[in-house]
């Protein structure tokens, strides 16, 4: 009874590795401000994305396949993994190659589609929303309730409704927008699990460098 029973334990563990790739309800897009994380870790770590070279505003942090409920990772795919120029290549909305590699190992995998396409599908999503011009307009760092940036986005996408997206804050900044998309890419209905606005009223936002 006790071999059984340590057989069933088992078998749970190996199920709980990863979900099957390509089983998920809608997508939720992830919107980095960009000088954000530079300030909060990018600086510390030396990153090339918060080099005075660039001047990331909004970037791509991911494309994370969710569930109704939770969201899957580390999926089984059948897929290779991507090659150091095809994550190379999603640096210009991403910030970074080795960010792009990160999404496609927690992420992407669970897709169902291969590494080509998934970074297709995030360019295609992080290009068929508007990202407000008015934030990279800021000349110094502003505080401001995080709602405003919520209302920016709306009026700059007329698809999107409150329910489709949140603002998130780290520290008392403004850190990430966070839109919820169809498998076709259609601004949906997040679930409730991923609706969590920030509540600050003087969230700190810094320019564009």
């Amino acid at each position: 009874m006790r071999f059984a029973l340590i057989l069933v334990l088992l078998a749970g563990i190996a199920n709980a590795e990863g979900e099957k790739a390509g089983e998920f309800d809608y997508y939720v897009m992830a919107l980095s401000w960009s000088p954000t994380w530079c300030a909060l870790e990018g600086d510390a770590r030396g990153s090339d994305q918060c080099d005075v070279r660039h001047d990331y505003g909004w970037t791509l942090h991911g494309l994370w396949p969710q569930f109704h409920r939770g969201w899957p990772s580390y999926c089984r795919t059948p897929y290779r993994a991507p090659s150091r120029g095809q994550t190379a290549a999603m640096a210009d909305i991403m910030g970074s190659g080795g960010l792009a590699w990160h999404q496609w190992r927690k992420h992407g995998v669970c897709s169902g589609v291969d590494a080509a396409d998934y970074f297709a599908l995030s360019r295609k999503a992080y290009e068929s929303v508007t990202r407000p011009p008015v934030f990279r307009r800021l000349e110094h760092a502003v505080k401001l309730p995080a709602a405003v940036v919520e209302e920016a986005f709306l009026e700059a996408n007329p698809k999107l409704q409150p329910d489709m997206i949140t603002i998130t804050c780290k520290e008392n900044r403004i850190q990430e927008a966070r839109i919820c998309l169809s498998k076709a890419l259609a601004p949906v209905p997040c679930g409730r699990d991923v609706i969590r606005d920030c509540r600050i009223s003087d969230a700190l936002l810094d320019p564009v460098r």
